[in-house]
C-alpha cells in the first residue's frame, strides 16, 4: 500500500471510529434501555454494558443494508472521495458529540445523512431523489406511528377489562413473530441475508407462516408461564428482553452511519476487507461509546422525557423494535432518538401528561431539524473550502 493511501485510510478510519464512538455514546448507546431504566428494571451502568455488547452483535449480523445505503445511495453520479468521506464523518461526529455532552439527543441519522449529501453534492454529485423520498417518508411516519402504537398499547394494558396475564403474553407473541422474520447475515446466502422463518420453513409461504406462528406461540407461552410464577418479575423480564432486541437493532442500524462513508474508499483502491469484519470493527466502536459515555444520555432519555412504569415502557419498546427492523430492511438510516422519544411520548400520554417536558421536546425537535440542515451546509461548505485550498 502506498504511503498516501495508508495515511488516507488511517485518517478516514479514525474519523469513522470517532463517529462510531459518538453514536454509541448517544443514540444507539442510550436509547434502547432508557425506558427500562426509567421503569427501574435495570440500572444505568448495567444498561450501558449490555447495550454495548448487543450493539456489536447487531452491527455484525444486520449492519450491511444501512451501510450500503449511506455509502453508495445518498448521492448519484459520483463516488465519495477520501476527503469528502473524512469531512462528512468528522462533521457528523462533532455534532453528535456536542449533543452527548450537552444532554440533547442530536439525531445521528440526520447529521450523517446531511453531511454525506452535502459533501457529495460539493463533489459534483446529483441528488438521489428516490432515496430521499423513501428516507423522508420513514422519518416523517416514525413519530406518528411510534407514538400512536405506543399510546394504543399502553391504553390497552391500562384498561380494567383487559387482564395483563393475557395481554402481555399476547404482545410477546407479536414480538416473537417479528423476530422470526428479521433478516440476519449468517442465515442468508454468501453476500445476502435470510430469516429464521425462511431458513426453517423454506421458500413456501405456508412453511414460513408455520414457523412464524410457532415462534409467536413459544414466546407467548414462555412469558405466560413466567407471569404465572411472578407477575411483576415476568413484566420486568419481558421489558429487559425488549430492551435487548432494540439494542441489537440499534447496532444493526447505527453502524452504517459510521461505516457507510468508508465504502467508496475500497472502491477506488486495491484494499479488500470483508464487510463482516468491517461491521464488527464498527460495532466495537459503538461498544466503546456505550461503555464510556452512554450513561449521561440514558439518564436524559429515561428521566427527562417521561416517567414510565413497566407497562408503558413495554408499550414504548414494541413499536421501537418494529420500526427499527423495518428501517434496516429498507436500508434507511434512522435516528433511534426519534424512534424512542416518540414512543416514550405516546406511552407517557396514555396516562395524561406522563411527565413529559414540552420545553425539552421543543428543543429536541429543533436539534433534529438543525442537525440535518446544519450538517448538510457544513458538509458542502467544508469540503468546498478544503478543496479550494488544497
Amino acid at each position: 500500500m502506498e504511503p498516501t493511501t495508508l495515511v488516507t485510510f488511517l485518517v478516514a478510519g479514525a474519523a469513522s471510529l470517532f463517529m462510531a464512538w459518538a453514536i454509541g455514546a448517544g443514540s444507539s448507546g442510550s436509547t434502547p434501555f432508557a425506558p427500562a431504566v426509567g421503569a427501574n428494571a435495570i440500572s444505568v451502568m448495567r444498561a450501558g454494558f449490555f447495550v454495548g455488547v448487543l450493539g456489536v452483535l447487531g452491527a455484525t449480523l444486520q449492519g450491511a443494508n444501512v451501510t450500503e445505503a449511506v455509502g453508495r445511495e445518498l448521492v448519484v453520479g459520483t463516488t465519495l472521495s477520501p476527503g469528502a468521506a473524512i469531512a462528512a464523518l468528522s462533521i457528523a461526529a462533532a455534532l453528535v458529540a456536542v449533543g452527548v455532552f450537552t444532554g440533547y439527543p442530536i439525531a445521528t441519522a440526520f447529521t450523517v445523512t446531511g453531511a454525506v449529501v452535502g459533501a457529495g453534492l460539493a463533489l459534483g454529485g446529483d441528488p438521489a431523489w428516490n432515496k430521499y423520498y423513501e428516507i423522508l417518508g420513514v422519518w416523517t411516519l416514525t413519530p406518528f406511528v411510534g407514538s400512536g402504537v405506543a399510546y394504543g398499547t399502553a391504553k390497552l394494558l391500562r384498561h380494567e377489562s383487559v387482564p395483563e396475564r393475557a395481554a402481555i403474553p399476547a404482545l410477546a407473541g407479536l414480538v416473537g413473530a417479528i423476530l422470526a422474520n428479521v433478516e440476519f447475515v449468517l442465515l442468508g446466502p454468501p453476500g445476502g441475508t435470510g430469516t429464521i422463518a425462511s431458513t426453517l420453513g423454506g421458500d413456501a409461504l405456508v412453511g414460513r407462516a408455520a414457523v412464524t406462528l410457532a415462534f409467536a406461540a413459544a414466546a407467548a407461552a414462555a412469558l405466560a408461564a413466567d407471569m404465572r410464577s411472578d407477575e411483576a418479575a415476568g413484566q420486568r423480564h419481558f421489558l429487559l428482553a425488549l430492551g435487548a432486541l432494540v439494542a441489537f437493532s440499534a447496532g444493526g442500524s447505527q453502524v452504517g452511519l459510521a461505516l457507510g462513508p468508508l465504502l467508496p474508499l475500497f472502491d477506488t483502491t486495491s484494499v479488500e476487507i470483508p464487510l463482516t469484519a468491517l461491521l464488527f470493527g464498527g460495532g466495537v466502536g459503538l461498544l466503546l461509546g456505550s461503555w464510556t459515555a452512554a450513561p449521561r444520555m440514558i439518564k436524559a432519555i429515561s428521566q427527562d422525557y417521561s416517567s414510565l412504569g413497566p407497562r408503558r415502557s413495554i408499550a414504548a419498546l414494541i413499536p421501537s423494535f418494529a420500526i427499527a427492523q423495518t428501517a434496516i430492511f429498507l436500508g434507511v438510516p434512522i435516528s433511534f432518538n426519534e424512534i424512542i422519544v416518540s414512543a416514550v411520548i405516546g406511552a407517557g400520554a396514555s396516562a395524561g401528561t406522563g411527565g413529559i417536558s414540552a420545553g425539552k421536546m421543543g428543543y429536541t425537535v429543533l436539534a433534529w431539524v438543525g442537525s440535518l440542515v446544519g450538517a448538510g451546509v457544513l458538509g458542502y461548505g467544508v469540503y468546498t473550502a478544503v478543496s479550494a485550498v488544497l
